[in-house]
């Protein structure tokens, strides 16, 4: 095994080597997490985490100062980015952009080293960007609520349920900060208005049928402390937070993928598992989402199913 990245001003990651600056800069200083814990972290969970990563436009959530500092969204490649990182050009209005793909373990720990805490990975792939490949369910927490993590595990449940009477299949994640995400896999022959349409469609669906606890309504002070079925990232040039990345939150949270049984645990929460305790889960259980590409479903017959129920 290599050394870590804490004890090197470089490193070889790949066949490539990937310089560290600073590498002794906390960016979690509550905890003491350096930057190079966050390089070493990210190249331990690379093999799942890239199978989500692996041929998407990116989006870097940079913390320079720490996660409790100054913060930017960093969506085009700069100049002095290494020429063998993947980069795409996406077309937006008024002209294009440059912007990183993460294909290999390299590529996340250079990002790393960028205090790029969290990574953020469009709905589709370089090569077909107008049909998206995974569609989100974002379940947001109604703020201070008493019940803790009930009203979040009851929801992801009835969500599951219903796109699983609908004919797809949906996995599961926590986020790392709030909530907690449902991921559908699609087939790429759906455009993004039609996926997001049928998402909203779903979760007004299920949002009519338990009014006294769930919402579709943007507004906070609408919402009556209700849980906030959001589908609105499913859109073009829209990211979703990636599987395994850590959170720029007190302690280091890590976007969890679960399996559904895990939902039965009264002590789940958000920001369950961190980067420090997350890679003995995934040593002792595996990846949770192994397989997950042969879930992919077309919209279609699941479009059809809904068209019946409402």
């Amino acid at each position: 095994m290599t050394a870590k990245a804490r004890t090197k001003d470089e490193i070889r990651v790949g066949g490539r080597r990937v310089s560290l600056s600073n590498p002794d800069k906390e960016l979690f200083p509550d905890d003491g997490i350096t930057k190079a814990e966050l390089v070493d972290y990210y190249r331990s969970v690379a093999r799942p985490m890239l199978t989500h990563l692996k041929d998407r436009p990116l989006v870097m959530e940079r913390y320079p100062d720490g996660y409790r500092g100054k913060s930017f969204f960093h969506k085009d490649v700069p100049d002095y980015f290494p020429d063998w990182i993947r980069t795409v050009e996406v077309p937006k209005e008024g002209g294009r952009l440059t912007m990183a793909v993460c294909d290999d373990t390299a590529t996340l720990a250079y990002l790393a080293n960028q205090a790029c805490i969290t990574p953020h990975p469009w709905l589709s792939i370089a090569n077909c960007l107008d049909c998206p490949d995974r569609l989100v369910f974002d379940l947001d927490p109604p703020e201070g609520e008493e019940n803790g993590f009930a009203t979040v595990r009851w929801s992801a449940r009835a969500l599951g349920d219903l796109l699983t009477e609908l004919g797809l299949r949906p996995a599961l994640m926590t986020t790392g900060s709030r909530g907690m995400h449902l991921l559908v896999l699609l087939d790429r022959r759906t455009d993004f208005d039609t996926a997001r349409r049928f998402a909203r469609r779903v979760a007004d669906l299920l949002a009519a049928r338990h009014s006294d606890r769930l919402t579709t309504e943007p507004r906070k002070n609408k919402r009556r402390g209700r849980l906030y079925l959001d589908t609105q990232r499913n859109a073009y040039a829209q990211t979703s937070v990636a599987p395994y990345a850590v959170r720029a939150r007190p302690h280091a949270p890590v976007a969890t993928p679960l399996d559904w049984d895990e939902l039965d645990d009264p002590d789940l929460g958000a920001r369950r598992w961190t980067l420090r305790t997350l890679p003995e889960r995934l040593d002792k259980y595996g990846d949770p989402w192994k397989g997950l590409s042969r879930c992919r479903r077309s919209l279609r017959t699941a479009q059809q199913r809904l068209d019946d129920l409402t």
